[in-house]
């Protein structure tokens, strides 16, 4: 007989009392029953439980053998509900965490397009740049310089990195046209910048030099912002060079309102990453995994 049948049969007739209402719940006969847990004692080669006429008792092995078919049989529930959830659409509360802008101008469509064929996934998405509690939430994500040692977020998380966006210099091509290419230290000093910062402390801009060497530079020009967007919204208008993300100013390069301005070294990178708790990777969240990182590196 199939022995996890015979289980199944055992731990309700110990949880009922008797082998007639063990049988009402899974829809078999007394008898039935009885032939199941007789089975599974013909195969242990011991008795499970006592029976009279009247009442029926566990026997010492029938206690041990009991609390260990509660354990396989709630494990096998598990997995079942496990692989059912992989099979089934997503569904239920998604809560994800992003950058803001990064988050509102790439991460976000993409999220709303998956959740279109989602009807019962509901989505909840919050943008900021500041440090949240990733306990509140089933994925974050986070972009890090390539020389940063690791990625934040703590024990008990896990990671994927899901793109990798340049840094690029960029400027109007009037201002280009009237100012010239800057192609180093010196040739940056020298020009007006619009620089990202908070309370009049300007962002540095960092590059790797052809040995793959880190370095920076300070921008000393008049603006500092501390939105990227309104950088961009300058720095198209004339205003000077700026330092911005390579998908952020994608479309204005493509349409000629801005142009990359080449310079001595390699542009300095970002890694987009994800981070959900560990062993909590559910359906949902990896499927938000899989359309992230298919769609993101073509906005990069």
């Amino acid at each position: 007989m199939d022995r996890v049948a015979s289980m199944t049969a055992f731990v309700r007739a110990v949880e009922t009392g008797s082998f007639a209402q063990a049988a009402d719940i899974l829809g078999l006969s007394a008898p039935m029953v009885g032939k199941h847990v007789h089975s599974l004692e013909q195969r242990l080669g011991v008795r499970l439980i006592n029976r009279t006429t009247r009442r029926q008792s566990l026997t010492e092995a029938g206690r041990v053998y009991y609390d260990q078919c509660r354990t396989i049989l709630a494990d096998i529930d598990a997995a079942e509900t496990a692989a059912s959830e992989d099979l089934a659409a997503p569904q239920g509360r998604l809560r994800v965490t992003m950058p803001s802008l990064l988050g509102r101008v790439c991460i976000a469509p993409i999220l709303l397009r998956m959740a279109v064929d989602l009807p019962r996934l509901k989505l909840e998405m919050s943008f900021s740049d500041d440090i949240v509690d990733l306990d509140d939430y089933d994925l974050a994500i986070r972009s890090l310089g390539e020389h940063h040692d690791g990625v934040a977020g703590g024990a008990g998380m896990m990671t994927r990195r899901l793109s990798t966006h340049q840094m690029l210099i960029c400027a109007s091509p009037t201002y280009l046209a009237e100012r010239g290419e800057a192609i180093d230290h010196a040739g940056i000093t020298a020009h007006e910048t619009i620089a990202f910062g908070r309370i009049a402390r300007p962002q540095r801009w960092r590059f790797t030099n052809e040995d793959g060497i880190p370095i920076e530079i300070e921008p000393h020009g008049r603006f500092v912002m501390d939105d990227l967007a309104a950088i961009a919204d300058a720095a198209a208008a004339g205003r000077g060079l700026a330092w911005l993300p390579s998908w952020l100013v994608r479309k204005r390069i493509e349409d000629g309102e801005l142009v990359s301005v080449p310079f001595l070294g390699r542009s300095y990178s970002y890694h987009n990453h994800a981070l959900w708790h560990k062993d909590v990777l559910t359906a949902k969240i990896r499927i938000a995994l899989d359309h992230l990182a298919l769609e993101l590196p073509r906005l990069m």
